[in-house]
């Protein structure tokens, strides 16, 4: 297998750290001086009722900035000109963390055409209840004809948990 240059488009996505929210909305509800336990019990249910509220706000934008790096991904894809869905000649290997605390995948194209061709992979890091976190998108360029070409998807942040990756989409052009 050749190793073939590649370039790699980053789209938005995000993380939640609701666990650190919480966490902070009960470290500042502690008993006042002069409080009675029921109102700092009052007054840290209501932290963590709050905390609870910025958590769902937040898991709500993650859904939206995923979908919005899928469909920026799609556009991507969409502008290559004359090419053809490549997506069976495609496969990933094992998501690992690299030294930077970003998700990488190794992407393998297969190019069974009798010409050189590149490939445009869209990847999609999914957490473990099976929900899109991350959106990439790598090319990997100038595969020779019945050659495998190689590239590395990598996160656009830092993903947390047991992390999959599906290529969702691929262009061969």
């Amino acid at each position: 297998m050749r190793k073939t240059p590649q370039k790699q488009w980053h789209t938005a996505g995000r993380t939640l750290a609701g666990a650190v929210v919480a966490l902070a909305a009960l470290g500042t509800a502690g008993c006042a001086g002069d409080e009675s336990p029921s109102e700092a019990v009052s007054k840290a249910a209501s932290a963590v009722a709050s905390a609870g509220a910025e958590v769902s706000a937040a898991a709500s934008k993650a859904a939206d900035t995923a979908a919005s790096a899928a469909a920026e991904a799609q556009n991507k894809l969409d502008q290559i000109k004359g090419g053809v869905n490549a997506k069976d000649a495609v496969s990933l290997g094992t998501p690992s963390t690299d030294s930077g605390g970003y998700t990488v995948v190794p992407v393998t194209v297969d190019n069974t055409d009798s010409a050189a061709k590149s490939f445009a992979v869209q990847v999609n890091f999914k957490d473990d209840s099976g929900n899109t976190v991350d959106v990439a998108v790598v090319t990997v360029d100038n595969v020779a004809a019945k050659a495998k070409g190689e590239g590395t998807a990598r996160s656009t942040h830092t993903l947390s948990g047991k992390i999959t990756a599906e290529a969702a989409r691929a262009v061969r052009y």
